[in-house]
């Protein structure tokens, strides 16, 4: 496999320096700060109506909720830490996630969960540190989950390393993962969310394909769909985020690495979607537009977010001058977030 596909982290000063290759790291506790907010410069996520700038946020349309929270709230749920590890056993290997929850957290209140994986020979601190996620879901009161891979990979079909070449049932892992936090936290149940960096982008698209039964949106970051099946038995909403000077990624494919272009993983989803037409302009600043399919089945959307000139980078986040270009004309964790906010489970 060319390169590395994922971000090997080395923080040289309280600027954080960043470069691709081997981790050492199997994670540690999420809970350092990733330094400096990514929100300046970082508009809301991209909406249907028009072009240009993106209105903010309070002035977006969120779905009105599938579900009523208070109508499952929580017995019995202990209080946790802010950041924790937890380890549990899935198919013969001890397997470990970085868990953040924020201050706001209320043991009887169902709260959301976003799941974030990292890319391939980065870890779960790195992932933490790359997208500044904590201090969103501090922000926005949600719990975050910073699973680790095995070898520092995710068997996500075409991607990467020894769980993809071995086989390891990382969608099952996964799934005994919301088994263990859905037993400890209260978890609401609809808003069960997937992002992820290259390998962790690839997973989350399998993700979306192969258990949207539990997680009800996804938003991979430099990752395209690696797997030769998909059929989830719902629509699923999905924003996606690629530049397209990705070197590791290829925003036009790879097909010696079985790697589909971008623009064939996005227009597979809206054809999933049933969505109807062709993508509108939803988002334009800068370096940075974001088109989307709208009225699909299940009235989900289908949205890609495109930095010309990107790098292997995370929009808006830590930058990895190694892996190209950093915009900040968007933020990823931000627009995923407001994304994800009107994409409940039904």
């Amino acid at each position: 496999m060319r390169g590395c596909l994922g971000i090997g982290l080395v923080v040289v000063s309280l600027a954080a320096g960043l470069g691709c290759g081997s981790s050492g790291g199997g994670g540690g506790s999420a809970g350092a700060s990733a330094g400096a907010s990514s929100d300046s410069g970082s508009p809301p996520a991209p909406t249907s109506t028009g072009t240009g700038d993106a209105p903010p946020l309070d002035a977006a349309a969120p779905a009105p909720p599938a579900h009523d929270p208070s109508a499952a709230a929580c017995t019995g749920r202990a209080t946790q830490p802010l950041d924790d590890m937890w380890t549990l056993s899935w198919d013969g290997a001890a397997r470990t996630a970085n868990v953040h929850v924020p201050a706001s957290y209320d043991p009887t209140r169902p709260t959301p969960v976003v799941l974030n994986f990292h890319g391939y020979t980065s870890d779960a601190t790195q992932e933490a540190l790359l997208s500044d996620m904590n201090a969103k879901a501090d922000q926005e009161g949600f719990v975050v989950v910073y699973p680790q891979g095995l070898n520092d990979s995710w068997n996500a079909g075409a991607c990467c390393g020894v769980s993809a070449m071995t086989g390891v049932d990382d969608v099952g892992f996964v799934g005994d993962l919301l088994d263990e936090l859905e037993a400890r936290l209260c978890v609401d149940q609809h808003r069960i969310f997937a992002t992820g960096m290259s390998n962790g982008g690839f997973l989350s698209h399998r993700l979306g394909c192969e258990l949207s039964t539990r997680i009800a949106a996804i938003a991979p970051v430099a990752g395209v769909l690696g797997i030769p099946t998909c059929a989830p038995p719902r629509p699923v909403p999905v924003m996606h985020f690629h530049g397209t000077a990705d070197p590791l990624v290829p925003y036009g494919g790879d097909p010696a690495l079985g790697f589909p272009s971008v623009q064939d993983t996005f227009t597979g989803w809206a054809s999933r979607n049933s969505c109807p037409g062709a993508p509108v302009t939803t988002y334009s600043k800068g370096d940075t537009s974001c088109s989307s399919y709208d009225g699909c089945a299940g009235g989900v959307s289908v949205t890609l977010c495109t930095v010309q000139g990107g790098g292997h980078t995370w929009p808006g986040g830590l930058p990895v001058p190694s892996l190209g270009y950093t915009t900040t004309n968007i933020s990823a964790t931000d627009a995923m977030w407001a994304f994800f906010t009107q994409n409940p489970l039904p």
